[in-house]
Parts: C-alpha cells; sequence; structure tokens
C-alpha cells in the first residue's frame, strides 16, 4: 500500500511520460469512447487509465517500453467508433483496441475487429451479446456482463412476496438485455412473477411524467428500473414527486454506481436494491490502496465505477502483453486465454470459454447520509454463480 501511495503521489509527473512517449519507446494501445457526449462517465474512466499507466510506466513499463493509450473521441456514434478504429490500428500504430461505453457502439467495433482480426477489449459496454450471441475470437469483456448484474438483483426480488412487476429501461441493446435478464432470472427462482407493464423510454429522452404513470396505472407490486444518467434523475425526480416508490421495492441496475448515484444528490431515493461501487466503505486490502491512489492522483475528485474500469483496463493490457511477450497478434490471443489479472476488487480471470471477465459487482441497498445517497449493507459478489452454465454460453456463441 505505502508503494502505492508513493506512485500515486508522483502521478502527475509521470502521466506525460505515460501519454507522450515516442513509437520507437512504447507499445501503443487504442482507446475509443465517447468522452465529449459523454464526459461525466468517459473523463473518470481516462483518468482511471493514466492511473494505471503512471503505476505501469514507473515500474519499467511492458517489455522494457513504456504502455501508451491514444485516446480517440466517437461522440458515442458507432460509425465513427469504426473509422477511429481502423485509424488507430493502420496509421497510428496501436497493437490493439480497448473503450466504449454505450453498447451498440461496443458492439459495432467488435464486428468490425472480428472482419479485420484486431484485438478489441471492450472495457465498459454491458450488452451480453458482446461476449455470447455476438462473441468472436477477437473480443474480450472486462466489465460484469447484463446478465450477470441482472440475477443479482433477481435473486433478492425473490426472496420478497412482490409478484408483479413493472420495468423501465432505455430502449436499446443495453436496456432490452437488461429486462430480458432481470425476467429470465426471476421468473425461474419465482415462476408466479408477472410483468404488468414495460416503459422503453429513448436514450437520453425520457418522458418522465408520462413513465410514471403508466407504471402507476398498471399498479405493480415492484420496479425494475434500467434508467441511468440524465434519465434516471428525472424519473426518479417525478416517481418521487407522484408516491410512485411509496410501498413499492425498487431494483435499480447500475444506480448505486457515483456516475449516477452524487447527481441525484439528496434526492436519491432510499430502500432500493442497487448495484453499485461504494468506494467511500472500503477500509483495507486492493479496493482501499486503490481509492487512496485515485484521490491522491485526482484530489478534485473521489473515484466512479469508470475510474475502477479505467485503471483495471490499463492492468490487463500491461499482464496481456507480459505473459505474450510480444505484441503480435496471435500471441496476444494466446495470452489472452485465463489470462490473470490483479485488480482492485482482486485477481480476475478472463475466461477462455467465452472472453468475458471474473470481475464482479457490488450490490447493496440505497440509503441517505449528510445529504447524498450511499450504498449500505453491500456486498461483492462474485459473477460465476450467476452465468449461464457452460453448455448454455456454448450454445449461443457462434462457432468461428
Amino acid at each position: 500500500m505505502k508503494m502505492l501511495k508513493v506512485l500515486a503521489a508522483a502521478t502527475a509527473a509521470l502521466l506525460a511520460v505515460g501519454s507522450t512517449a515516442h513509437a520507437a519507446d512504447s507499445i501503443k494501445i487504442g482507446d475509443i469512447n465517447h468522452y465529449k457526449r459523454l464526459a461525466a462517465f468517459a473523463e473518470p474512466y481516462k483518468k482511471g487509465i493514466e492511473l494505471g499507466l503512471a503505476e505501469i510506466n514507473a515500474s519499467g513499463g511492458v517489455l522494457g517500453k513504456h504502455l501508451q493509450f491514444i485516446f480517440r473521441d466517437d461522440d458515442g456514434k458507432p460509425g465513427d467508433a469504426v473509422k477511429i478504429a481502423e485509424e488507430l490500428m493502420t496509421r497510428d500504430g496501436a497493437v490493439m483496441l480497448t473503450g466504449s461505453i454505450l453498447s451498440n457502439v461496443g458492439l459495432a467495433i467488435s464486428s468490425f475487429a472480428a472482419e479485420k482480426g484486431y484485438i478489441y477489449l471492450a472495457s465498459e459496454p454491458l450488452a451480453d451479446a458482446l461476449v455470447w450471441q455476438s462473441g468472436n475470437p477477437y473480443t474480450f469483456r472486462l466489465r460484469t456482463s447484463t446478465y450477470v448484474q441482472a440475477a443479482m438483483l433477481a435473486e433478492e426480488a425473490a426472496k420478497t412476496d412482490a409478484v408483479t412487476y413493472a420495468t423501465i429501461a432505455p430502449n436499446y441493446a443495453y436496456g432490452t438485455a437488461a429486462v430480458e435478464a432481470f425476467k429470465e432470472n426471476l421468473k425461474r427462482l419465482k415462476p408466479d412473477v408477472k410483468f404488468v407493464a414495460e416503459q422503453w423510454p429513448a436514450l437520453f429522452k425520457i418522458d418522465a411524467g408520462a413513465e410514471v404513470q403508466a407504471i402507476e396505472a398498471a399498479k405493480p407490486d415492484a420496479i425494475y428500473n434500467v434508467t441511468f444518467g440524465t434519465d434516471l434523475q428525472k424519473f426518479v425526480r417525478e416517481g418521487t414527486t407522484r408516491g410512485l416508490f411509496e410501498g413499492r421495492k425498487v431494483y435499480g441496475l447500475l444506480t448505486g454506481e457515483p456516475e449516477y448515484l452524487e447527481p441525484l444528490g439528496d434526492e436519491a431515493p432510499e430502500g432500493w436494491y442497487v448495484t453499485g461501487y461504494p468506494w467511500y466503505a472500503f477500509t483495507s486490502g486492493p479496493e482501499k490502496a486503490f481509492v487512496d491512489a485515485y484521490i491522491a492522483a485526482y484530489p478534485e475528485e473521489t473515484p466512479k465505477v469508470g475510474s475502477l474500469v479505467g485503471y483495471s483496463t490499463a492492468k490487463t493490457v500491461a499482464a496481456l502483453i507480459e505473459k505474450a511477450g510480444s505484441t503480435k497478434t496471435e500471441d496476444l490471443l494466446e495470452a489472452f486465454k485465463d489470462l490473470k489479472v490483479a485488480a482492485p476488487m482482486g485477481e480476475i480471470t478472463y475466461r477462455a470459454l467465452d472472453h468475458q471477465s471474473t470481475m464482479g459487482a457490488y450490490v447493496g441497498t440505497l440509503a441517505l447520509k449528510d445529504g447524498k445517497g450511499i450504498m449500505v449493507d453491500w456486498s461483492y459478489k462474485n459473477p460465476e454463480p450467476y452465468m449461464p452454465s457452460d453448455e448454455d454460453i456454448k450454445a449461443m456463441r457462434p462457432a468461428n
């Protein structure tokens, strides 16, 4: 821990080395993300990568060279992301690709990577199809899948006496997958449940009043929420004003993540059971060491899930190249099989079965403290017990 703090204190000086090394001295990674469109989420991700680079390069880099990330902005557009991916690999000398938050963009990069034979580490996209229905030999995913996080919430929901449910989710790949996963897992655990309303607002264009009215009209016992960002803020405000959440259990995918919870301030809904990131509650181990290092490097802000994912992305890339002993695509593909990475939440493995990492998720209940939303009674859950069987995953993945 002492070493991490020392490295964090030196981060400001090291960042310039990690991000500006010339081709002869560095191994380049092409990172594509929505830095303008989703700056509140993508910037912490970038800072997490830079913290990881500072530590990696201060320790000698990889294969005797500095590790360098080239950050490019796709404005959240799949077509732009694909164009940038080609430029990074053919013009800028990147050896592999990382990044993306939005699932539709991640899926576009993944398809392109498979076509061209480029390795793509999907850092944040949550759509299950990335590693299952649309999985390919060149795409790997770091974050806990939508299916797994939804299954964790469904497990908690099954413990209650709620029978009728309403769902609300953005109408794109991530939202539809999140609802299907919750329904599948909850029906398996509690066959008598019924879904009496499904609301599908366009991403970041929610008409919160109409959505709340439609859900209230269905009179569900409980609600499953997948909205995030400004959509979440509007939904929570309108739902609270109209009493939608009173007397109802609410399960929120991602709602406990600082990116989405902090903007709610004292409007954070108490009692929701959510997935998130309770960084403020860590007291020891690699979790606390990462938080301390991040705050030391960036005193103006606190860590977000994006910070954690970015840092783990840098650590994954370094571990991958070291294991491969080269930057050749064929060597990196072989090294990715059951690759183990020391991450803040503990060691994670990239499963050879489906290229999904074993990064888990934090689940807990929302509460208010000092005018802010926090997670309480939280725990970290290993994802593998919540995944489909190996046989089911093999059946889902295309033959390559």
